[in-house]
């Protein structure tokens, strides 16, 4: 008998971990032959991991009075029944309509703000677009560091904005290049790929629909496996994103910011 051809639908239940287990032996061994493909079930993973993260809290909480009544018993299985739809609606869609936050750590730093706000729009839409770019192998970004005048030419027209990206070669981590992404109003944004010897990555996300965001401390948070530290300054928000630790990440965080002509508050 041949094998059934592995589909989108397939990858996606395999990532849910709801395939029988000869299917999901056979997804398995597909994605083994492809790392570009299982890489990207990787960031699906690590989303659907993060989701969790951000919706499980919800799991014990009590159901309003006023949306319980008539329809749950003493178990609270509705709670449960609601978070865990509200998972698997959002997660199906690939992270991209993510509407929570993580709650920010404790935060090192006199010019770190300790907080515990949710994790700014731009913010967050930066840790996701860091999530399935980073573990790109062949085109991590639309226009590679040998053309970057290009790419600074191109990303400043299209968002209105200079865009040259910080200099970070003397903290070991060189520019592999830049993309253009939609903001959350829509407005282009840009995302700046940086790489060091070992292969670690970061992403600067430059956001240029800030102008009415009064929050403009400099923030650090972590979603799963990433840490993000950010800002805004007047109309522009920048989020600095990473798997690396969080001292390291402000180290390199505070230098960006200087580069850009401004002092974390």
């Amino acid at each position: 008998m041949n094998q059934l051809a592995v589909t989108e639908a397939d990858l996606h239940a395999y990532v849910d971990g709801v395939l029988s287990e000869a299917r999901s032996a056979e997804v398995a061994a597909y994605l083994a032959a492809r790392p570009e493909e299982l890489a990207r079930m990787q960031v699906y993973r690590e989303q659907n991991a993060a989701l969790r993260e951000l919706f499980n809290p919800v799991l014990d909480e009590p159901v309003p009075s006023r949306l319980s009544a008539g329809l749950i018993d003493r178990s609270g299985q509705f709670a449960r029944y609601a978070a865990g739809l509200l998972i698997a609606i959002v997660s199906g869609a690939g992270g991209w309509m993510l509407h929570g936050a993580t709650q920010a750590d404790m935060l090192a730093g006199s010019s770190v703000k300790n907080t515990k706000l949710m994790l700014a729009g731009f913010a967050r839409q930066a840790v996701i677009a860091h999530g399935v770019y980073t573990p790109d192998v062949r085109r991590p970004v639309e226009i590679g560091a040998d053309q970057e005048d290009q790419l600074v030419t191109w990303l400043s027209k299209r968002t209105g904005a200079d865009m040259h990206p910080p200099k970070l070669g003397k903290l070991g981590y060189e520019l592999v290049g830049g993309r253009l992404l939609p903001g959350e109003s829509g407005s282009p944004v840009a995302q700046f790929m940086y790489q060091e010897a070992g292969g670690q990555r970061l992403t600067l996300y430059v956001s240029t629909d800030q102008a009415q965001n009064r929050d403009t401390g400099f923030r650090f948070a972590q979603q799963g496996a990433v840490n993000v530290f950010y800002w805004i300054d007047g109309k522009f928000g920048y989020a600095l994103s990473g798997g690396i630790n969080k001292g390291e990440l402000a180290r390199i965080a505070h230098v960006v910011y200087e580069q850009l002509d401004g002092k974390p508050q």
